[in-house]
């Protein structure tokens, strides 16, 4: 069983792809940069600020799909600046306090909008 998860509360995919897909009981989560899903603006005040905003973007995804932050599994995340490894950090583990996913962390040139961020997860049920 395939589903396409969508909603309102995270940004619109801003391309050819998802929000997240479900397959059984297994949910995909494509990456989400900081993205305001009223207004559609990049979130540029700070790399915490800016990981707030991709978690809460996830969470809202997750809970579409009827679940949480503590069904993820594994997640990947993209930074444009490991020197904003740190703070990303102390944000990522106010979120993650159980059950701690699988992860990893790559530094990349760029991101799309400009962003300094995106994580995307997989989450099991």
């Amino acid at each position: 069983m395939r589903s396409i998860i969508r909603t309102d509360q995270a940004p619109a995919a801003i391309g050819p792809y998802s929000q997240a897909i479900l397959v059984d009981n297994v949910l995909y989560c494509s990456g989400q940069i900081p993205l305001d899903p009223e207004t559609g603006s990049l979130i540029t005040e700070g790399i915490e600020a800016e990981t707030e905003r991709v978690l809460e973007n996830l969470k809202a995804i997750l809970k579409a799909a009827k679940m949480q932050l503590t069904h993820v599994v594994s997640c990947r995340v993209y930074l444009t600046d490991m020197d904003n490894y740190g703070p990303f950090n102390e944000v990522y583990a106010r979120y993650f306090k159980e059950a701690l996913p699988a992860r990893e962390t790559v530094a990349v040139k760029a991101l799309p909008r400009g962003a300094r961020i995106e994580i995307s997860c997989v989450a099991v049920l």
